[in-house]
C-alpha cells in the first residue's frame, strides 16, 4: 500500500514538473489585441492526470500547477491568475473527469473534453468579469466588448488545442512514464 502511494506522489510529481516546464518553453499570444492572452499548455499534464487517476487528483495537480505557476513563472499576474487558472482549469478537470471516470472509453474521453472544455470557456466569462475589472482595472464596457471577440476565442482555441493534445498524448505518455494500471489496480 505504501509503495501505491509513494509511486502515485511521484507520477503526480512528475506530471506536475511537465505542466511547469511547458509554460516556461511554450507560452504566446494568439491575438495582438490581448497579448497578454497567452496559450499555454500546463494543462495538458493535469488532463492526463486527471484521466489516470481521476477528478480530484485532477483537481490537485490543477492547484499545485496553478501555485508553482503563479510563484515561479508568472508572478506578475499575482493572486487573481492563481485563482483564474485554478476556477477556470478546475472547472475543466471536474467535467472532463468525472464523466470519463462514469464512461472509461474513447467516447467518454472524448465527451469528459468537450463538456470540461465548454464549461472551462463559460467559467472565463464570469471570471474575467469580475477579475479583470476590479482587480486588474480594466473597464468593464472594454471586457464585455472582448468576450465575443477575444476572450471567447481564446478560451475556445486554448482548451481545444490542449483537448486534442490531451487526446493524442494521454496513452503514450501513461505508457512512456509507466502509469499504466494494472488490473489489480483497475
Amino acid at each position: 500500500m505504501r509503495n501505491v502511494k509513494v509511486k502515485r506522489l511521484v507520477q503526480l510529481g512528475l506530471l506536475t514538473a511537465i505542466s511547469i516546464v511547458l509554460v516556461y518553453l511554450v507560452r504566446f499570444p494568439i491575438f495582438p489585441a490581448a497579448a497578454y492572452l497567452e496559450y499555454d499548455m500546463a494543462d495538458v499534464p493535469i488532463l492526463i492526470g486527471t484521466f489516470l487517476f481521476g477528478p480530484w487528483w485532477g483537481l490537485m495537480l490543477t492547484f499545485t500547477v496553478s501555485l508553482l505557476q503563479w510563484l515561479l513563472v508568472s508572478p506578475a499576474s499575482g493572486w487573481v491568475g492563481f485563482l483564474m487558472h485554478f476556477c477556470a482549469t478546475g472547472t475543466n478537470v471536474l467535467f472532463a473527469g468525472f464523466i470519463y471516470h462514469r464512461n472509461h472509453t474513447i467516447r467518454g474521453a472524448i465527451l469528459g473534453m468537450l463538456v470540461g472544455a465548454a464549461a472551462q470557456v463559460l467559467m472565463m466569462i464570469p471570471l474575467n468579469l469580475i477579475f479583470t475589472v476590479h482587480f486588474n482595472g480594466a473597464p468593464r464596457e472594454a471586457v464585455v466588448a472582448m468576450l465575443p471577440t477575444v476572450i471567447i476565442p481564446f478560451n475556445l482555441i486554448k482548451v481545444g488545442l490542449n483537448g486534442l493534445l490531451t487526446f493524442l498524448l494521454y496513452k503514450k505518455v501513461g505508457k512512456l512514464l509507466k502509469f499504466e494500471k494494472t488490473a489489480a489496480e483497475n
